[in-house]
């Protein structure tokens, strides 16, 4: 008998959009190198060899974002613990809504994801820099 689902991923992304700021790609380009601003990119690693990465991004795998953010945690990342804006994005801005609003619960603030991912980045004009796979072995 399939399991039912009281709360499917539409619901979970309207209520991650209703309680997170959500930033224009082509805004989110003005805020690459501000001292304040932390972008953090959560594509998996093998987006980041197939489509490039944004320059000066962090890359925080999304399976790794909760680990890396509670300090309790033995994977914490100081950037984490650091006084600024975080923005997250993903592939087309799903993951990255939920993480947002997951950062959120978790005391990161202020936070805001940018809308559309990385695919509007590259469409409003934002710099992408390629990724060399790693090598096997």
């Amino acid at each position: 008998m399939p399991q039912t689902i009281s709360k499917g991923y539409k619901a979970l992304l309207a209520e991650a959009n209703a309680v997170v700021d959500t930033v224009p790609a082509a805004d989110a380009i003005g805020l690459l190198g501000r001292d304040d601003t932390v972008l953090v990119d959560l594509r998996d690693p093998r987006e980041l060899e197939r489509e490039g990465r944004v320059p000066g991004a962090v890359h925080c795998p999304r399976g790794m974002l909760e680990f890396w953010i509670d300090p309790e945690s033995p994977y914490h990342k100081p950037v984490f613990a650091e006084d600024k804006r975080f923005v997250f994005m993903c592939a087309g801005g799903w993951r990255s809504a939920l993480a947002a609003r997951t950062a959120r619960e978790m005391g990161l603030k202020p936070v805001a994801h940018v809308g559309g991912g990385f695919k509007a980045w590259k469409e409003a004009g934002g710099p992408v820099e390629p990724v060399q796979p790693k090598p096997k072995g």
